[in-house]
């Protein structure tokens, strides 16, 4: 009993410390009243703040269009990730590592960096409007900065990895006699990948949509410095909130309420695995 909890308190403590504790406070914050003073908020129990969100469609734009954003991004990174984690599986053991590694690369340099890279690859001046304005292909340089494209090349990029490491761990054990057996009896690899290999790994790309799904709901950097101006996703509104209008309730409000649609598709993922 003694060992068991000494393994197990330094993990609580940890949970206390930095999950339990930054959640109460800021659903403290959530219930208090706006005040102009230093801080901008007086601890009250008034649910002002969510009523705030409730009564202006503006809140609402922003949770749908975070949602969509966030949903999109996962989309597109599991469409990429499945071919890539096939490859990384079925490449000899000793190329897997330096696939991985060529895969956790760009997580070896600064965020800011690699966004920066992005906006010198998409600005109208950038390279690959030079490329394309050399080869003739254009006259005028395309708009791609600042479009909802860009926002999803940087967002998809960003969050790439976290949706191919679960798939990777589960093609390493994918039976691969599942797949020659299959192939043996006629299927194609299409049909073959939607018959074995989609249903054997869906579980894992239920984590992996989620674990891009989940950071991209409330993304900042990457919107406000490749997205459109008129891309208003939480992440952004919750900035305005804290550092333009210091209206601390509301924004704190804005925080619990994506927290806890968030916890949605987690628990619903749990109750999937759950199942027998």
């Amino acid at each position: 009993m003694r060992n068991r909890l000494a393994v197990l308190l330094p993990a609580w403590a940890w949970l206390l410390i930095f999950v339990a504790a930054p959640a109460g406070i800021l659903g403290a914050i959530a219930l208090a009243e706006a005040d102009p003073g230093v801080p901008p908020f007086r601890l009250a129990w008034s649910t002002a703040g969510f009523a705030m969100l409730v009564a202006d469609d503006y809140y609402l734009g922003a949770f749908l269009t975070a949602l969509r954003i966030a949903a999109m991004t996962a989309g597109l990174c599991l469409a990429i990730a499945y071919p890539m984690a096939m490859g990384i599986a079925r490449a000899r053991p000793d190329r897997r590592l330096l696939l991985l590694a060529l895969l956790m690369l760009p997580f070896w340099t600064g965020f800011l960096l690699r966004v920066g890279a992005w906006i010198g690859l998409l600005r109208d001046e950038g390279w690959i409007n030079g490329l394309l304005q050399g080869l003739g292909i254009t006259d005028a340089p395309l708009p791609m900065l600042y479009t909802e494209g860009a926002m999803l090349v940087g967002m998809v990029h960003a969050y790439l990895p976290f949706a191919v490491l679960p798939l990777f761990a589960a093609m390493l054990r994918l039976d691969p006699t599942l797949l020659e057996a299959a192939a043996d009896l006629g299927a194609r690899p299409a049909v073959a990948f939607a018959t074995v290999t989609l249903p054997a790994t869906a579980p894992a790309a239920a984590a992996a949509f989620l674990l891009v799904f989940i950071p991209a709901a409330g993304e900042f950097v990457i919107p406000e410095l490749m997205g459109p101006s008129e891309a208003n996703l939480v992440g952004r509104v919750l900035w305005q909130e804290f550092f333009q209008n210091r209206d601390w309730p509301v924004a704190a409000a804005l925080a619990v309420s994506l927290l806890v649609l968030l916890l949605v598709p987690i628990r619903l993922f749990q109750r999937l695995e759950a199942r027998p």
